[in-house]
């Protein structure tokens, strides 16, 4: 039964369909004709007996035709041959073409059309058989061409599927191999369970990371080594779309190594890639996940808690001092304003006096409180962010472990503004290894812009460093700062990546959209080229936009 949208969509009847309907001069003629021309729309095709249609759908084409008995169209297929006639009829009228049509050039033309539509579509979208058939069936009734039987259509589409699938995994693999002939069998090591060990290294590497630890973001970084040592960026896939590659790495990632192993060639290596491609990418986001954990949870908020615990703690101390100048303060305001009053000249001695009379506060006691509230409220305005960055500095023993893979790492790329970041980042295994003890780092051996105003008393202000000395775990945290904040802007970024990678990577131009532009252009049902189609799109939405005169 049709929905109320469709009706008004494919059973409407315009002024065209009136004239076609209009030829026939028999109510039941009229209205079986309205039926099969909305039948066709809605089905795309002709029934065998176009009698066999719900009911409204009958009494709404008689409604618009004001026919007041709708119920006198059964005698529309008395005479079969009527029936048939109609159909030719209104095929000849709006154009539509049976399915295996080879004989007329209009049909050939539409067949090649359906062809390149449906192969673009199973190469580019990596849809199911059922989906894919949605496709087809939508694609034809658009065209006006007339369903073929539903076994023929499952047929062609299944196989232009399996084709679409036989060019992946050859594609595939004529490119591994050509970036390196034993490529192929090195992948395919990974599905051997190694001596001594109870799985297979592609189940080692599918492991994520357990813990927060320094120590397991060290394990993290090696796993994403591990796998970079196969150098999968060498593999050229662009004419590969990204759609495709996704679902042969789920594929992979949800099989066992076993039955991996037991895949016939090329399908097997091809496979394997999209497997490996997709781990790289999981364990360099898995990396970088753990590491953002860790700043957060295991350096920033417990930096934070005992900045914030030290700073409670002082507010005694700053309490007794603060009222203790408040009283003495108060007490010298009120003296200075009484020698001003009668003139008189100005007793240090008396004043103190007073001081210590009405405040009971000596000079000295003064003295010692603002030493202590000096000490206790620093001059500059980010006090507490200071006290931050000074208590991150106890994490170093922290992020030590995996100092040297970060900074070695391949897998970091950069934007223009996380040159600077990424650069020093690369300069932490040298740091970590720098005995500081016997040779205290220097100023000049660092990127001072990158110490922003709350780090630098605890970078260059160490009172148990020699003077011009910078403290070296304080920089290192600096930077692994620096680096988390870049992360998050993407200032830095990490390829191959499916959460850190660089936003701006995953816009085709150039070689790369050239290499699959056909394909998709033909799955999409485009013809015009792409600028020509955009133009038209855009003057579209300007005019609507600006109610222009069409030119």
């Amino acid at each position: 039964m049709p929905s109320l949208p469709d009706m008004e969509k494919f059973f409407f009847l315009d002024a065209f369909d009136r004239e076609v309907i209009g030829r026939s001069r028999q109510d039941s003629h009229r209205l079986g004709v309205a039926i099969q021309i909305g039948t066709v729309r809605y089905k795309g095709l002709f029934l065998e007996d176009p009698l066999e249609v719900p009911w409204p759908v009958v009494d709404y084409l008689a409604e618009q035709l004001g026919i007041g008995d709708p119920s006198q169209v059964k005698r529309y297929g008395e005479r079969p041959k009527t029936v048939y006639e109609h159909a030719w009829m209104i095929r000849d009228a709006y154009g539509y073409h049976d399915f295996d049509d080879r004989e007329s050039w209009q049909g050939r033309a539409l067949s090649k059309r359906f062809l390149t539509f449906l192969h673009g579509r199973a190469w580019t979208h990596a849809e199911g058989p059922t989906a894919l058939f949605d496709q087809s069936v939508a694609w034809l009734r658009r065209h006006r061409v007339l369903l073929p039987g539903v076994t023929v259509l499952e047929r062609l589409v299944g196989s232009v599927r399996e084709r679409a699938d036989e060019r992946l995994y050859a594609t595939v693999t004529r490119q591994v191999e050509r970036a390196d002939a034993g490529l192929p069998r090195a992948l395919s090591g990974l599905l051997v369970v190694p001596p001594g060990a109870r799985i297979s290294e592609l189940e080692r590497l599918r492991q994520a990371p357990k813990r927060q630890s320094g120590t397991e973001m060290a394990k993290a970084l090696k796993r994403v080594d591990d796998i970079a040592a196969f150098r999968l960026g060498r593999v050229r896939v662009d004419k590969v779309p990204v759609r495709r590659m996704k679902t042969l790495a789920k594929y992979g990632a949800g099989t066992k190594a076993p039955l991996l192993a037991r895949l016939a060639e090329p399908r097997k290596t091809a496979t394997m890639l999209g497997v490996t491609r997709s781990l790289e990418a999981e364990a360099i986001d898995d990396a970088l996940d753990l590491f953002a954990l860790l700043m957060a949870t295991r350096l920033i908020s417990p930096a934070r808690r005992k900045s914030a615990g030290e700073r409670l703690a002082m507010l005694p101390k700053l309490e007794k001092a603060s009222k203790l100048l408040s009283r003495a303060g108060r007490v010298l305001v009120e003296q200075l304003d009484l020698v001003a009053e009668v003139g008189a000249d100005l007793d240090v001695a008396a004043l103190w006096m007073a001081v210590v009379a009405e405040a009971g506060a000596s000079k000295e006691q003064v003295l010692a409180a603002l030493e202590q509230v000096e000490e206790l409220v620093p001059e500059d305005n980010g006090a507490a962010e200071a006290a931050l960055r000074a208590a991150l500095v106890d994490k170093y023993n922290t992020v030590r472990p995996f100092l040297k893979l970060l900074g070695e790492s391949k897998a970091l790329g950069v934007a223009a503004g996380g040159r600077k970041v990424l650069a020093a980042v690369r300069r932490l295994p040298e740091l970590a290894r720098q005995h500081v003890s016997r040779k205290p780092l220097l100023s000049k051996e660092i990127d001072a812009s990158l110490v922003s105003a709350a780090w630098k008393r605890p970078v260059f202000a160490n009172s148990d460093l020699p003077a011009g000395a910078v403290d070296r775990d304080a920089y290192v945290v600096c930077v692994l700062e620096a680096l988390f904040r870049a992360l998050q802007v993407r200032d830095v970024f990490a390829a191959p990546s499916l959460r850190w990678a660089d936003p701006r990577a995953h816009l085709l131009d150039g070689k790369a959209w050239e290499a699959i532009s056909e394909d998709v252009l033909a799955s999409l049902s485009l013809t015009d080229p792409v600028e020509a189609h955009l133009d038209a799109k855009l003057l579209a939405l300007m005019r609507r936009g600006s109610r222009w005169p069409a030119a």
